[in-house]
């Protein structure tokens, strides 16, 4: 049978040991912590301004999406790929997970969606700046681009918006880059997200974790290769059709999307 899948945007502590969990709940987080809530916000800033500030940014990324069946069992897909910007409006990002191979272009004009995998593409036209690009690829097509809040020019409003609890939890480290770790929790979903020490406050890791669906499925990337300015290979953006594939309609590029052909969301086939 085919899984059947509820899509979710975002991980479960199910399987830390008993011992573990006991050490975790008897350490608690003090409740006046407006001197830690203010720095975390502060840092928060910092990176948000830092990105927003590069004219040009690279990084590589590995993201895992979960997703949860009907039998509540919590499933990984995991994907990488490479994201390329050049403000306002120049925006490349690929990802490969494995059943899709994807490479996505925009010129500030034209989107293209290339499946490698199939050798076929298709293209929207989307005037605009990359802040709008990533929104009719949220809400028209449904297909969210990786750490997209991330890369907006104000992305610390979007983060912060409807928070309502923060936690600053110390130092972590991520892919050997020591980090300041802060949590976050809305009324939908609660988010963690790790930022490099120094002058050069960018991401390391960024997880999201759903409240509205069983088992809280979560979405996690975690960065690396973080380039910006001048030391940036930009290349062109413009879609060139190397590899003669055909053209076809977005609702027939299959394939591409974020789950399986075979994973139906909410429903079954």
């Amino acid at each position: 049978m085919n899984p059947i899948v509820r899509k979710a945007v975002n991980s479960t502590r199910r399987g830390i040991p008993v011992l573990a969990l006991s050490a975790v709940l008897g350490l608690g987080v003090s409740t006046s912590a407006s001197a830690d809530e203010a720095d975390a916000k502060r840092l928060v800033k910092a990176m948000s301004e830092f990105l927003a500030a590069q004219q040009a940014l690279s990084f590589n990324y590995d993201a895992t999406l979960e997703v949860v069946t009907p039998e509540e069992q919590t499933l990984g897909l995991a994907s990488s790929g490479k994201v390329v910007l050049n403000r306002p409006d120049k925006l490349r990002a690929t990802r490969s997970g494995g059943f899709a191979d994807v490479e996505m272009s925009f010129d500030g004009k034209t989107l293209t969606i290339l499946g490698k995998n199939q050798n076929k593409y298709t293209q929207a036209e989307i005037p605009g700046s990359i802040a709008h690009l990533i929104d009719v690829m949220r809400d028209k097509y449904d297909r969210p681009l990786p750490a997209a809040d991330l890369l907006l020019s104000n992305s610390y409003d979007v983060l912060m918006q409807d928070v309502e609890d923060i936690k600053d939890l110390g130092s972590g480290v991520v892919g050997g880059v020591e980090c300041d770790s802060l949590a976050f929790r809305s009324k939908d979903v609660d988010w963690q997200i790790w930022i490099a020490h120094g002058d050069k406050p960018y991401p390391c890791r960024y997880v999201i974790t759903s409240k509205r669906v069983p088992n809280g499925p979560s979405y996690s990337i975690q960065f690396s290769d973080w380039k910006a300015g001048k030391v940036v290979k930009t290349g062109t953006f413009e879609f060139k059709n190397t590899s003669k594939a055909s053209k076809v309609d977005f609702a027939d590029l299959k394939g591409t999307g974020d789950l399986p052909e075979h994973f139906t969301p909410g429903g079954s086939k």
